[in-house]
Parts: C-alpha cells; sequence; structure tokens
C-alpha cells in the first residue's frame, strides 16, 4: 500500500478510534472492538490482551504467562485432556498450553473474523495446527457435541457473552461427567461506603461496561455468580477474587514502563496515558476481577 493511500486509512481509524473511546454515545459490538484493537498489544513477546496475575511478574509478558497458567492449573489441563477455549483472542494462551501442559486437542471458539484469521497463522508457523483447531463460533450456541470436551476455559472473554449464564448452559452440555470450567472473569464490585465510594464503584464499572459492551445480565457480584454456577448444575464451585493481583500491579508498571504504551494505537496510548495519571484506587474502584471454577458432577449410578 503506497503512503498516499495509507494515510486516510489511518485517519479514518484514528477517527473510529477517539469516537469510540470518548463518545459517550457510541458503543461497540465486542467483534468491532476487538477489530479497532487489532494486534497491537502492550506485550512485547506475543499478542496477548490479557491484564495478568502480577504476584510474581517482573512485566506484563511474564504477568500475562502466570495469568495464562494460572487458569490451566485451575482448570486441571493434563495430557490426554480435550479442551474448549472460548474466546481465545490470538491463541497466545493455546499454544502455551500445547507446549507446556500437552492436552490431546484444544477447540477454540472465537466470534472476531479478525482474530480467528491471526491466529490459525501463528498457530500454523508454530507447527501446531493438528494439536489446535481454532474456529469462529459462538460461546452461547456452541456447534460441539454433547459431553464432547474433558475441560472448558474462558479467559477474559465471558464477561462479553450474550449471556454468561447462557455460556454456562452450553459449557455444562459439552462437557463430559467430572469435566471441569475455568473463568478468568471481570465483575462489577458491589457498591458499598460513603458516597463517594460508592459513585467511584459505580462510575468506573458504567464505564468500563459500556465501552468494552459487557451486557448488564452479566454485571453481578461474587456470591450471583456463585449462584448462577449451582444453579446450571455445577459442583465443587469457587469463585475467587484476584483483583488485588490483577489491576493495581498492571497500573503502577505502565506507569513506569512507556516503551510498552508506545505499542499501542496512538488513540489508545493516549487513553491509557489519562488513566494512569489517576489512581488505581479510582480507576478500578468498581471492578472485581475473579478466577472461577467447577466441575460437572458424574453421573449417578442406580
Amino acid at each position: 500500500m503506497t503512503a498516499s493511500k495509507a494515510a486516510p486509512r489511518q485517519g479514518r481509524k484514528t477517527f473510529r478510534y477517539l469516537n469510540w473511546l470518548f463518545n459517550p454515545f457510541q458503543q461497540l459490538e465486542v467483534p468491532a472492538i476487538y477489530d479497532l484493537l487489532s494486534t497491537r498489544a502492550a506485550t512485547e513477546r506475543g499478542l496477548y490482551l490479557n491484564l495478568g496475575y502480577w504476584q510474581d511478574a517482573e512485566d506484563l509478558d511474564g504477568a500475562s504467562d502466570a495469568l495464562v497458567d494460572r487458569l490451566a492449573d485451575a482448570v486441571r489441563l493434563a495430557p490426554g485432556d480435550e479442551l474448549l477455549d472460548v474466546g481465545y483472542g490470538f491463541a497466545d494462551q493455546d499454544m502455551r498450553w500445547a507446549e507446556r501442559y500437552r492436552p490431546t486437542r484444544i477447540i477454540g471458539l472465537n466470534l472476531t473474523r479478525s482474530q480467528v484469521e491471526v491466529a490459525r497463522q501463528r498457530v500454523a508457523a508454530r507447527g501446531l495446527s493438528e494439536q489446535i483447531d481454532l474456529r469462529q463460533g459462538s460461546a452461547t450456541a456452541m456447534d460441539l457435541a454433547d459431553e464432547s470436551v474433558d475441560k472448558v476455559t474462558a479467559l477474559e472473554s465471558a464477561f462479553h457473552f450474550r449471556s454468561r449464564e447462557q455460556f454456562l448452559r452450553e459449557a455444562f452440555r459439552v462437557l463430559r461427567p467430572g469435566g471441569r470450567i475455568a473463568i478468568a472473569d471481570i465483575l462489577p464490585r458491589p457498591a458499598q461506603g460513603n458516597a463517594w465510594q460508592r459513585f467511584k464503584r459505580k462510575a468506573s464499572w458504567a464505564l468500563v461496561a459500556r465501552k468494552f459492551a459487557i451486557p448488564r445480565d452479566n454485571a453481578y457480584p461474587i456470591p450471583t455468580y456463585h449462584a448462577k454456577l449451582k444453579l446450571r448444575g455445577y459442583e465443587q464451585i469457587r469463585v475467587e477474587s484476584i483483583r488485588e493481583q490483577v489491576y493495581a500491579p498492571l497500573h503502577l508498571w505502565l506507569r513506569s514502563h512507556h516503551s510498552a504504551l508506545q505499542r499501542l494505537h496512538p488513540a489508545a496510548r493516549f487513553a491509557v496515558k489519562l488513566a494512569l495519571r489517576r489512581s488505581p484506587e479510582t480507576v478500578y474502584a468498581g471492578l472485581d476481577y475473579v478466577l472461577a471454577t467447577a466441575v460437572k458432577p458424574m453421573r449417578l449410578v442406580r
């Protein structure tokens, strides 16, 4: 593409970015958001879009890997497993899992065509196409047979689904008896404290939910999450908040590592810099971050 043609295209993309980020009346559907974000990730070595788990991490790549490993350990991923990964992004986690945990097969479902295309190319270049089967498909209407997988994961994607409850129902259907599900997910925190604290929590959640297409049906706290898993028939349910090892450490790391911001689109970089001027206690006041795990019960023997 010549420079004369590239400039107008970049200008249009910048306008779409600014309109999405700063126009309070502009809302995008999930595939349009990720088309806009494209492959300009803040990570240096991969294309992770997750926020990372920072307990022992020194940089965003390490934190992203740590979150992926934490999710794999939570679902007890092991050799011989058939794993369904829902909302796989650019498949960084699937390639890591294939090489480190050695499941027999990973099936991926993702709604965003641009991510599917890039992810398939990356998996093929790594020589993992026979082990990783990446599909374009819905989390809430899965084109998979009943009881066809051992494990299900969703890494920072379930909050998008319309609805999360329908995803939980579909995951239960495709899991084999005794199979596990593990979800790294974003929830609202209850509006508690004095008037200012309640306002901060409501405002920060409302902004994130609007800009990242989180349906109202998915806006509930940990006790409700636990109850919905139980209602769907899951057992051994655990919903653990890990927010203290996610939001604030990421915020503080980005403040002191501006080279990571340079990898973002200029409009996104500008928005992140504005957020970094505020304290993490304000920016993320209304956001919880949970690791949810549960098991589909074995059939009763009669």
